[in-house]
């Protein structure tokens, strides 16, 4: 009998110490599963500034394509984001960094491209001129969540038209002209949150039609 209990009591004395094992298992668990939230989840690379693409439509089957470029100096280098469970951070190094530099230089260029539908025919076109060109329109907005507000004392630096050569020189004068336009604008930027985003609104100025939007942002 004496036996029997003293059986009955070290089984019971083994149970009592299974649970704070388990405990203390699971609270490592949920140290490693806390731990790797805090971690990035995701990085992202800004060496060389902000990089932007868009497609717009100068009229009813003339497109066009437009990339662009933001940049400043030194400010980009080596400049990284991180997004992780509790929010988005912007860091050089140790550096938090939460604000655009004074100054930032935009940089964009406009083409004749095929509008959607033309990608999968062949055929005589219209493509972009010079009139169409001068009967737009660029604005330029900071957005910060869903609130749009107009950039001040933007200064255009450049505005060259380059005439692209066809890939077939034999047959150049048989073929309509085509050009590339290359604008290299100054962004006033002191104090602008880094979270905000530069949009930029292309209209045509006979009928307020937007031709393109697109937005630069970090």
């Amino acid at each position: 009998m004496r036996c029997f209990l003293s059986r009955l009591a070290l089984i019971a004395l083994a149970l009592s110490a299974v649970p704070p094992a388990i405990s203390a298992l699971t609270q490592k668990t949920e140290k490693k599963k806390s731990e790797s939230k805090a971690q990035p989840r995701e990085i992202w690379n800004f060496d060389g500034g902000i990089y932007f693409e868009t497609d717009g439509t100068a009229q009813e089957e003339t497109c066009f394509r437009l990339n662009g470029h933001l940049t400043a100096p030194e400010f980009f280098d080596n400049l990284r984001r991180f997004d992780t469970a509790h929010g988005t951070e912007f860091r050089r190094g140790k550096e938090v960094v939460t604000e655009f530099p004074e100054r930032l230089t935009l940089t964009f260029t406009v083409a004749d491209f095929p509008c959607a539908d033309q990608l999968k025919t062949i055929g005589a076109r219209t493509y972009l001129t010079r009139e169409m060109m001068s009967n737009m329109h660029v604005s330029f907005f900071w957005k910060h969540g869903i609130t749009l507000r107009p950039v001040e004392q933007v200064t255009r630096e450049v505005a060259q038209v380059v005439r692209v050569d066809p890939y077939n020189t034999k047959v150049a004068d048989e073929l309509p002209e085509r050009f590339r336009w290359v604008f290299q604008i100054a962004i006033p930027s002191e104090g602008v949150p880094v979270t905000d985003s530069l949009v930029l609104i292309f209209r045509a100025k006979d009928n307020n039609r937007i031709a393109a939007r697109v937005a630069a942002r970090m």
